[in-house]
């Protein structure tokens, strides 16, 4: 019965923001025409259909607004206007009961709040659609900030998972645009973000890494996790004090140099991309903030790791060559690397989807350097590559996502800021890192193990592999020895290469010392 008073509370909500002229003004038969005149009596539809999704997504709740932050990462499926509306929804969620809040905490860990804690704070600090934050203290004195996941979660977002199925099964048999937005699709993908997010172990063992793999930049800060204190419905970490940063005037009247800021900002994040394939996928203004502390002035501070990004080497390979490419204005390569990666078919014809690309990026390389926006670049891209059937890969559309956030907020700090003369070195240092004789050495010596364990096995391996090939022996055994003699031409190579480099070191230091004294 719950689930039925919530579909009709969805359809009215439909019907009440106008939102059905988005699925049925696909069709032209009179009867629908007479149906949408008459659901659309005493309705005001003058605001653009983005703003009117928007406003419904709210008025439905957490879940569907959540919803729609994830749908607003897929730009290569929606229409800009909608897509750009949806991006401006935030968690405006009031918080939940404290005395639940404890109840939770006490059930998680199986004793009383007073013999986990020294203090808890019993006013929330924050509050949005998956959980609430309060501060606490343990027994020793280490202040923390204790994560409570909302009571109830997983029975209301499965029963509004199964509704926004149904619906967008329904919707995409309903039109052509329909099919093409693929809203199942996006339901799937919503699906699996909000899974993730509803373990606080994950989330937390997400902030380990990127913990670990920012600690020797000491340009961010990221709470330690209080392991004995996780579970998955309750995450204990460090507590962290800063600044939001969407508060610009209160941190220039701290003195922080607002222009380091946001290069450090562009830093960080094509730092996580390029060298670690790892980032935080959900860098709003609302989980930034920025230390004023002495001893750690003008750092970042993360939060919320319930959304995190993987590349792998393939992807983080495309990707440099791509933004090298585009500032080239080699839009040929551009192409060239759609259809090597995989993503476009290989019927796909170089010249037509090198004039596509050209149109979308020339118009801005009409501007300085310093006002080209990769993330609309990419985003631009995306839309393109549409109507050639590309699949865009998950991990790039939230790394595209992502952009946009690093880059909107590295201008509201520091206007004239360049992103790409920023993310040039990176792009450079990753591409000769990929070729260069470090990557080389370290191939081999990742290598060498199973090359060692192969090698003493080869004769035994090629008896077994001629026995069962007694008719070809002599073609299959001449075959071997020509790829044998080619195995050792190359192996002679590599270690004669290899002796050359090191000498030619050796001789540099040499002569190095010798012109210095």
């Amino acid at each position: 019965m719950s689930r039925l008073f919530r579909g009709v509370f969805i359809v009215w909500t439909v019907l009440r923001f106008g939102l059905d002229e988005l699925v049925l003004s696909g069709f032209e038969k009179p009867w629908i025409r007479l149906l949408r005149r008459i659901v659309s009596t005493g309705r005001n539809l003058s605001a653009p259909r983005g703003e009117r999704l928007r406003l419904a997504l709210e008025s439905l709740g957490p879940i569907f607004v959540k919803f729609g932050q994830v749908m607003s990462t897929r730009r290569d499926l929606l229409p800009p206007d909608v897509a750009d509306e949806l991006m401006r929804l935030q968690d405006r969620v009031p918080p939940f009961d404290s005395g639940v809040a404890v109840t939770i905490i006490e059930k998680s860990f199986g004793r009383p709040l007073d013999q986990i804690f020294a203090s808890f704070d019993h006013t929330p600090i924050a509050s949005a659609s998956i959980a609430q934050v309060h501060f606490a203290v343990l027994p020793g004195g280490r202040e923390v900030a204790v994560k409570v996941l909302r009571p109830n979660m997983r029975p209301a977002i499965e029963k509004d998972l199964a509704l926004m199925g149904m619906m967008a099964g329904w919707v995409e048999r309903s039109s052509a645009d329909g099919k093409r937005l693929k809203p199942r699709e996006v339901v799937a993908e919503f699906d699996k973000y909000l899974h993730d997010e509803l373990d606080l172990l994950r989330e937390a063992a997400n902030a380990a890494q990127l913990r670990r793999n920012m600690q020797d930049l000491d340009l961010v800060m990221i709470p330690e996790m209080v392991w004995d204190f996780c579970r998955t419905d309750v995450m204990v970490m460090q507590r962290m004090k800063g600044v939001p940063i969407s508060q610009i005037q209160r941190l220039r009247d701290a003195g922080v140099d607002m222009k380091k800021l946001a290069v450090d900002g562009v830093t960080l994040f094509f730092t996580q991309v390029f060298r670690d394939g790892f980032f935080h996928a959900d860098m709003h203004p609302g989980n930034i903030q920025v230390s004023l502390e002495p001893a750690t002035f003008g750092r970042y501070i993360s939060l919320d790791f319930g959304i995190v990004g993987t590349l792998t080497e393939t992807d983080k390979e495309y990707l440099a060559q791509n933004f090298s490419a585009f500032f080239r204005r080699d839009y040929k390569r551009v192409a060239e690397l759609h259809i090597e990666s995989g993503w476009v078919p290989q019927t796909t014809r170089v010249d037509e989807l090198e004039a596509a690309i050209r149109a979308c990026c020339e118009p801005y390389f009409d501007r300085p350097l310093k006002e080209i926006s990769l993330g609309m670049v990419l985003m631009r891209l995306f839309q393109t590559s549409r109507r050639f059937h590309v699949e865009i890969q998950p991990q790039l559309v939230l790394l595209q996502k992502t952009l946009l956030n690093i880059e909107g907020l590295g201008r509201d700090l520091d206007p004239d800021l360049d992103l790409w003369s920023t993310a040039r070195p990176f792009l450079e240092k990753w591409m000769l890192d990929q070729v260069g004789p470090a990557k080389l050495l370290a191939q081999l010596k990742a290598e060498a193990p199973g090359y060692a364990k192969l090698l003493p096995a080869l004769p035994r391996l090629l008896a077994e592999f001629l026995k069962q090939r007694p008719d070809n022996n002599a073609r299959e055994l001449r075959a071997l020895l020509v790829e044998q003699k080619r195995t050792n031409t190359l192996l002679q190579s590599l270690v004669y290469g290899g002796v050359g480099f090191l000498l030619g070191l050796l001789a540099m230091q040499v002569l190095t010392r010798v012109s210095i004294f």
